[in-house]
């Protein structure tokens, strides 16, 4: 295991069976770190989001971002190792927050790597990582290779209307940004055709439209507003955070599929 992925498990054993194998097939040579938070050297939890390169060599599409989560128990001196792979950051940030780790311990670098493109993407990002279990993720694809994209389709609880959910990531090498949509549809049919097709414009969800979307759109306004003052007046904590790649397309350091 590197040195940016030590999580001090030496002198402990793996809790189950399921954790064992995990850490058999674990390579954290191919994994890019994006974030990780630690409760301590050797503390009780481990939290890391990382780009896993070793995905490019394997079947087209599959999720390339992984999500690490390592409980650690000394008064047993055991621990427990889960891992899951999504297409993008923010779903895989969500898995994290849902396992303990609070959402500032886990945010990606803003200096490296693509960047939004716009407020909606913030916004719809930042909806992905605090929704908790609302989303049932139903597939993925991610392709870091013409066209430079990843989709995640999914279900929506909260939704009353078209509870079928498009998030669809669109990269810009040439401008360093990318843009996050999210696009409803009434069935899963209807969104695949959606996504075989492309014959339109990804359908906004019916809340962007109705009496909710002035709450979508005050949303955005903040995160403008933030995004601004972010930019004219960093932090001291912000320009002492340690410099990590941004997840982007491809999700790592290079444009094209390795093969």
């Amino acid at each position: 295991m590197n040195d940016a992925l030590e999580f001090g498990l030496a002198d402990l054993a793996p809790a189950d069976a399921a954790s064992e194998e995990a850490m058999e097939t674990f390579w954290a040579d191919d994994l890019t770190v994006l974030s990780q938070h630690h409760t301590g050297r050797k503390g009780s939890h481990s939290f890391v989001l990382a780009h896993d390169r070793s995905v490019t060599w394997g079947i087209p599409g599959g999720p390339q971002v992984v999500a690490i989560a390592v409980t650690r128990d000394l008064s047993r001196s055991t621990f427990t190792f889960e891992t899951s792979y999504h297409a993008t950051a923010s779903f895989a940030q969500n898995w994290l927050i849902e396992r303990g780790c609070l959402p500032e311990q886990i945010t990606l670098a803003s200096s490296n790597g693509l960047k939004p493109n716009d407020d909606l993407t913030v916004q719809v990002e930042q909806q992905i990582r605090k929704s908790g279990t609302r989303y049932e993720v139903l597939d993925t694809y991610t392709s870091d290779y013409d066209p430079s994209e990843t989709w995640t389709l999914a279900r929506d609880s909260s939704a009353g209307q078209a509870p079928i959910r498009v998030f669809h990531e669109e990269w810009n090498h040439d401008a360093g940004t990318y843009t996050m949509r999210e696009g409803a549809f009434a069935d899963v049919e209807d969104a695949r055709t959606w996504l075989e097709e492309r014959s339109g414009p990804l359908p906004e969800p019916p809340e962007y439209s109705d009496h909710d979307g002035a709450v979508v759109r005050a949303r955005i306004a903040r995160i403008a507003l933030a995004r601004s003052a972010d930019v004219s007046a960093p932090s001291k904590a912000d320009l002492d955070a340690p410099r990590t790649p941004q997840a982007g397309p491809g999700q790592g350091p290079g444009k094209g599929r390795l093969r």
